[in-house]
């Protein structure tokens, strides 16, 4: 691996670096100013439009489609080093560069899977920024790290599909924005073969029938900048036949070739916090003293932050081989990577974001600091779009096969 930027890379990140030093971190606080300011808490502040349209007058827009007719056209790693940089601002950068999950994935699917229907009238705004999407899959009444447990029936009647089911932590369901649901569920329920048995099918949000239920909180966050996380159910909601993407029976494949870029932009996200959490941390101990000294000079503190540059810098190598590997290989040839990263990253970067908490004492768990909303998103990216355990299994029994 060469392991210098290539040009469009160093220009796209000299300019993201300058986005975010002169308009992403004063943001971060006039963010917080408005949303409380805000009639509904659930719509967007004032200076998350004034942010994408500045990003989009500079080009950084749309950065993780590798399809070039859609989006940047850029590969897994000429992306990873610029979604790491977002990392850095997880709440704010990724949506002013609509960089934000679920429309990421949302976006990959219509763009691979949807038909020319579903592009024009759902791919193109999201494209545009105009509105934003849910991704409805996980259930709280099975253990949806097995999706083939998922309940939620999709049953055709007629020209239409008609679902019925109850989803929950939906991400991007509260925004007033969110207009379509990706929802994913079973046509099939009886099918021998149980990776045929689901389908995913376009809902809209009006759709009588679609009731979004409340908001979850994650570790008492409602994580207002991605739309918050939803109970969501559905009632005899009929949709037109044509809403369906791909072919029944598809689902199952179409959230796998969906997760496997969405693992590898959380884990790049997630080294970009873990640097914001050095920079503090070392801030902090060069400008506190405690019992006589600088805290910069107590041993235990030089500990926590070269063990966190060298696992920062262990990470980093892993997720950009990854990258190359998606790149070269394709997601197949990565999956061993893949679920590597998707194992090591969140749990390492939990560990420095928890020094750095410990570091600034009772400032650490305020709300004056990012730190303990950082380490609740990262705590929470051990379960999403899989559970540590599952992919410990499936990367043991992949090891394992060859000496059987």
């Amino acid at each position: 691996m060469d392991f210098a930027f290539d040009a469009r890379t160093e220009e796209l990140r000299t300019e993201l670096l300058d986005f975010m030093d002169r308009h992403i971190r004063p943001a971060e606080a006039v963010a917080h100013e408005q949303r409380s300011r805000l009639a509904d808490p659930w719509d967007t502040p004032a200076i998350v439009d004034e942010l994408k349209a500045e990003a989009r007058k500079r080009g950084l827009w749309n950065l993780f489609l590798p399809d070039a007719e859609h989006g940047a056209g850029l590969t897994n790693l000429q992306y990873a080093p610029l979604a790491e940089i977002t990392g850095h601002s997880p709440q704010l950068a990724p949506t002013a560069l609509n960089c934000a999950a679920p429309d990421t994935g949302n976006m990959e699917v219509l763009a691979q899977f949807g038909s020319d229907e579903h592009k024009e009238r759902w791919l193109r705004p999201l494209l545009a920024g105009e509105i934003r999407s849910a991704f409805a899959m996980t259930e709280p009444e099975v253990a949806s790290s097995d999706a083939t447990n998922i309940r939620t029936r999709i049953e055709r009647a007629g020209d239409d599909y008609v679902i019925n089911g109850r989803k929950w932590y939906i991400s991007g369901a509260m925004n007033p924005d969110c207009r379509i649901f990706i929802v994913m569920g079973k046509t099939d329920p009886d099918g021998a073969d149980t990776r045929r048995q689901q389908s995913m099918i376009l809902v809209p949000r009006d759709t009588p029938g679609l009731t979004v239920e409340r908001a979850m909180s994650v570790y008492g966050y409602e994580d207002h900048s991605h739309g918050g996380h939803a109970e969501v159910t559905f009632t005899d909601v009929r949709v037109p036949a044509a809403n369906l993407i791909g072919e029944e029976g598809g689902g199952f494949a179409i959230a796998q070739a969906r997760l496997g870029p969405g693992r590898i932009h959380h884990c790049m996200r997630l080294i970009g916090m873990a640097e914001r959490a050095i920079e503090l941390m070392c801030r902090r101990a060069v400008s506190r003293t405690a019992f006589g000294k600088p805290i910069a000079q107590q041993g235990v503190v030089q500990n926590w932050i070269a063990d966190a540059r060298v696992t920062v810098e262990q990470l980093r190598l892993l997720v950009l081989k990854t990258a190359w590997l998606m790149d070269t290989v394709g997601n197949r040839g990565a999956h061993t990577e893949i679920q590597a990263i998707k194992i090591a990253t969140p749990r390492a970067v939990v560990g420095i974001i928890d020094s750095a908490v410990q570091l600034h004492g009772a400032g650490g768990v305020s709300q004056d600091y990012p730190l303990a909303e950082l380490w609740a998103a990262a705590r929470t990216l051990r379960l999403a779009d899989g559970p540590d355990e599952v992919h410990q299994r499936s990367l043991a029994r992949r090891e394992l096969k060859k000496y059987l």
